[in-house]
This record gives structure tokens, sequence and C-alpha cells, in this order.
């Protein structure tokens, strides 16, 4: 039953997200020739060709890619990207059009800033809950599958410059192409912004002759957890303690200072977390 409910509940959100994507590719988007690559922005190339509606070639094209989806890819997974793919065709050709939304033809710097928040903020949605607006996002997960050597951020990459460089000759401007990267830039930054800055962090690893007090005084002063790990110097072929210790990024100064006061002649490596899961931080029933 609960896992019924937040199957539902993940839909709906597939449903908002997908919204705010539509939203952002009809008021901003397409009106200003921008097509910041994706299914969406072949879409937005064809209808400036044809005339055909960018609704429902968001939904022809990614017919084939859902159906290659349902072979290799799951179930639930599917389902979410059919849902958003179905849900964008209806914002866009028949919520929006139908209630004559006003449509920003100004400064199309702007237009590429304001899209590309909306874009990130829809996706970065549908990601949340397992899902997907579809068309690049399964297709991509299909060829990773197959080729796991390739990391699948660059096969999304490459599709995208691809279509931003047709966009120059369809468009007959360079103009278009500079802003479709703008707005494909601003998505990839909100969409990470939302999916790892609340819980991004610092892994701090901290080598000292003094590990244990060090230790109890990050329990005790900063409230976090300290894993000790054993090591070996190899330049004096001597037995070495390093503390582990995860903090967040407003945490790590705090930290730092602590380290400090009891040994500053401590090593210090530390390095960005893009999540931290665990007590006192996200909760892995959130993951």
């Amino acid at each position: 039953m609960i896992k019924k409910q937040r199957f539902w509940w993940d839909c709906i959100v597939v449903v908002a997200g997908t919204g705010l994507l539509a939203l952002g590719t009809y008021v901003f988007i397409a009106p200003n020739q921008i097509a910041p690559g994706g299914v969406s922005g072949v879409a937005i190339l064809i209808n400036f060709l044809t005339n055909i509606s960018i609704g429902w070639l968001n939904l022809l094209i990614n017919i084939p890619l859902l159906i290659l989806g349902l072979f290799f890819l799951g179930k639930q997974f599917v389902i979410k990207s059919i849902l958003s793919v179905l849900a964008f065709t209806v914002f866009y050709d028949y919520i929006f059009a139908w209630t004559n939304l006003p449509q920003y033809t100004g400064d199309s710097m702007l237009a590429a800033l304001f899209g590309g928040v909306l874009s990130g903020t829809g996706i970065a949605l549908t990601f949340m809950v397992d899902g997907s607006t579809g068309g690049i996002d399964v297709s991509s997960k299909v060829v990773q599958m197959k080729l796991p050597h390739i990391p699948i951020g660059k096969i999304v990459f490459l599709t995208d410059v691809v279509i931003i460089a047709v966009s120059t000759v369809v468009f007959k401007s360079v103009s278009s192409a500079l802003y479709a990267t703008i707005a494909m830039f601003v998505t990839a930054q909100i969409i990470d912004a939302l999916l790892y800055g609340l819980d991004a962090g610092k892994m701090v690893m901290i080598i000292s002759d003094h590990s244990d007090e060090l230790a109890k005084e990050i329990i005790k002063r900063a409230d976090r957890g300290v894993t000790k790990l054993m090591g070996n110097g190899a330049y004096e072929n001597k037995e070495k303690v390093v503390l582990l210790c995860a903090v967040r990024r407003n945490e790590y100064y705090h930290l730092k200072r602590i380290v400090q006061q009891i040994d500053p002649a401590a090593f210090i490596i530390v390095t960005t977390a893009s999540e931290v899961v665990g007590e006192g931080f996200k909760a892995i029933d959130k993951v």
C-alpha cells in the first residue's frame, strides 16, 4: 500500500515538474528561437521549419525512444517517462495555448536565463522521484548500459552540442546557439543545485599525531561523527591514524579551527562531497 502511495505521489511530482519544463519552453525558450538540446530542442527546430506544434512533435519523437526504454530500463522509470511526455504535450499544446498564456519575446538573454531556471527546476523535480522527461535521458541510459565505460553526462552533452550546432543553420543565427548554450548551462546548474546543493558537504581527512584528542573535540564541539582509518606514512614508514569526517559546507571552517587549535601541524585533505546520506544529514529513505 505504501509503495502504491509513493508511486502515485511520484507521478504527481513528475507532472508538476513537467509543467514547469513546459512553461519555461512555452514562455521563454521557443518564442525566442532558442533550442537548448534534448528532444524539446529538436521539436523547436522542426516546428520552425514545418509549423507542427511543439507538444505533438515532442510526443512523436519520444515514442520510439520510450519503446526502446521498455526493453532495457525499469518499468516504473518508463511509466513515469511516458507520463512526463504526455503531460508536456497537454501543458504545451492545450493548457497554455488555450489559455493564451503570454509569451516573452524581449531580451533573449533574459529568456535564456529564466527559461533555463524553469526547465532546470522541472527536470530536477522529475529526477528526485526517479523519473525523467523522456527523450535523451532514456536513450542515454540505454547507450550507457551497452557502453558502460562512456559517462552518461558526455552522451547527453554531445547530443546537445549537435542540436545546438544545427540550430545555427536552421535559425541562421549564431546568437541563437549562444543563447541556447547559456540556457543549457543554467538548466544544468539548477538541476545540480536542487539535487545536490542542499546535501552537498565536505569530506575531511585529517592526519595528526593527536588524533585521539582531535576525534574527541570534533565529536564534542562540532557534533559530528569521526571515523578512524589506519594508514602508514611511506616517508617515515610509521603507522598513522587518519580521521575521516563529513560536514556541511558551512560547518567546515568551524572544524578547521578546532584542528588548528589542537594541532597546528596537522595535515588536512578536503574534498567536496556532492551528497552525504546518513545520520545527521539526509535520511537514507529520502534518497
